[in-house]
């Protein structure tokens, strides 16, 4: 195969995928892995993609953010559903950390009757968690004016002050390579931290998160329980090798 026959094959199969590994490339199409590399090298160059480990992305959709008010519209029956079926694994008296994102905020209807004490570093989430007479605690920090998150060293200084019995987190993407991942390192650090401060670790995510990834690593898919709405068969099996996968039924 030609290098401009490569460099085709390889964008379109990242058009098709969004991600993909230099082995499968090295696979179908016969060429080493060094000029592969090379192959990916020069494309990145042309800002044609972004190579990352073991791999490459489509360049600009890892980095981009939206608004809380553009994710809170997206997908919003998936997420309550999600969210109902996650509050599920909460008992009464739990300690909980919700991290600031629209699928944890709507887990809160759920937990009002469980007599709970939630931990966050989502400015968004208070007016609820209060109006829903939860007991609650809100990291300081810098306040991300998109997202409303805090983050930053006061964050992870006042989670450091806490344990919980479990932690729910939001994720831009999950990956069976790549992890779960998210656009912000300062949010990825924070998310990564509350996790290890809790007995146990479950990941919210709906259908259109799979095989997405994001600049800024959380963890690996092993780090968390995978809450999901629905996937497909091929994407379980790959999934199940190295998480527990939890499908919210319709």
């Amino acid at each position: 195969m030609l290098t401009n026959e490569r460099h085709e094959y390889i964008l379109g199969l990242l058009d098709q995928k969004q991600t993909i590994k230099i082995q499968e490339i090295v696979d179908d199409t016969g060429a080493s892995e060094s000029t592969i590399r090379r192959d990916l090298t020069e494309l990145e160059n042309r800002q044609l993609l972004v190579r990352v480990f073991g791999g490459a992305v489509l360049p600009g959709r890892n980095l981009s953010e939206p608004s809380i008010s553009d994710k809170s519209t997206r997908n919003l029956e998936e997420k309550i559903k999600l969210a109902k079926y996650a509050a599920s694994f909460v008992q009464e008296g739990d300690s909980v950390f919700l991290d600031a994102g629209t699928t944890t905020f709507q887990m809160i209807p759920f937990l009002k009757d469980k007599d709970v004490v939630v931990v966050t570093n989502g400015l968004t989430l208070v007016d609820a968690l209060n109006e829903h007479g939860i007991t609650t605690y809100l990291t300081g920090g810098l306040m991300k004016s998109r997202t409303g998150a805090m983050v930053g060293s006061q964050t992870i200084q006042s989670l450091m002050n806490y344990r919980f019995d479990l932690c729910f987190l939001g994720v831009n993407g999950f990956h069976p390579d790549y992890g779960y991942t998210t656009p912000d390192p300062e949010e990825a650090a924070v998310k990564r931290l509350a996790s290890t401060y809790a007995r146990k670790t479950f990941v919210l995510a709906d259908h259109t998160k799979a095989n997405q990834v994001s600049f800024a690593k959380i963890m690996d898919l092993d780090g968390a329980d995978l809450i999901v709405n629905e996937i497909d068969r091929h994407m379980m099996e790959q999934l199940e090798k190295k998480t527990t996968v939890k499908v919210e039924k319709q």
